[in-house]
């Protein structure tokens, strides 16, 4: 065996893995007929722009949870809690980067999607994608932590995880995190906020349509809860909502 010290590139995941120990996961999954999705991806490449799973995922997501403030929402304590709900939201998106020729986890925060479109949430991924982790100052916070000596860098990011009202634009008020790109079906994740997506492929499987079982598109969602902040009859809304949302996208 040969020990070696934990790699300072993958810091930030510790820290937060540490921060989210209070987190009560429930897990809930659906299948979502991804037929209008691959539709309207395909027609955004037919007139020159890309356009992701995820951005669509994000996107019905973000509609569904400014319908539902209990779930767009952030607790902290532990006996005698303060729960925080939001009137804006904002998603934190894990990306495969490489930091210091390590590859890790990072993560963009895409704010006030109360507001935005496909167009802006498929732009602000691309910059997140093209930005390099070794520089960019997206990643400064990351880089930073990596740099400051290993106490003194967890105290710094507990006290800022621990402030209620900056968790939109550091954590975001929900998140999603897709390993769609590979031979994935489904997942579940616990992403730090009280609703977590997971995003798996999309895959040709049998569904059943007017009492006849024919071939789709279909993706795997997942929604991981905090039971401390929601009850499962709100994820079960929250969950069939942005399914519904994902398959009325127009054809």
């Amino acid at each position: 065996m040969t020990g070696r010290p934990f790699p300072v590139q993958r810091r930030h995941t510790l820290f937060f893995l540490d921060q989210i120990r209070d987190f009560s996961p429930v897990h809930l999954d659906t299948e979502v007929d991804a037929t209008a999705i691959v539709a309207a991806r395909r027609r955004a490449r037919e007139a020159g722009a890309r356009r992701s799973v995820v951005t669509h995922v994000v996107h019905a997501a973000a509609g569904v949870l400014r319908a539902h403030p209990e779930a767009n929402a952030a607790i902290q304590g532990r006996l005698d809690p303060t729960v925080a709900t939001y009137d804006t939201v904002s998603a934190k998106v894990t990306l495969d980067r490489t930091l210091d020729g390590r590859r890790v986890v990072l993560a963009t925060v895409i704010p006030r999607l109360e507001d935005a479109g496909l167009d802006t949430i498929q732009e602000h991924l691309d910059r997140a994608l093209a930005d390099d982790p070794d520089t960019a100052e997206r990643f400064a916070p990351v880089r930073a932590l990596g740099a400051l000596p290993w106490k003194e860098a967890l105290d710094r990011f507990r006290a800022a995880a621990g402030l209620l009202e900056r968790r939109p634009e550091i954590t975001g008020t929900f998140s999603v995190t897709s390993l769609g790109h590979r031979a994935v079906d489904g997942f579940h994740s616990v992403g730090g906020t009280t609703v977590t997506l997971g995003v798996g492929r999309i895959a040709d499987r049998p569904v059943v349509r007017d009492g006849a079982v024919v071939v789709a598109p279909v993706l795997r969602l997942s929604l991981t809860f905090d039971h401390r902040v929601i009850d499962g009859a709100e994820a079960a809304d929250v969950l069939t909502e942005i399914k519904d949302a994902l398959e009325a996208y127009p054809a």
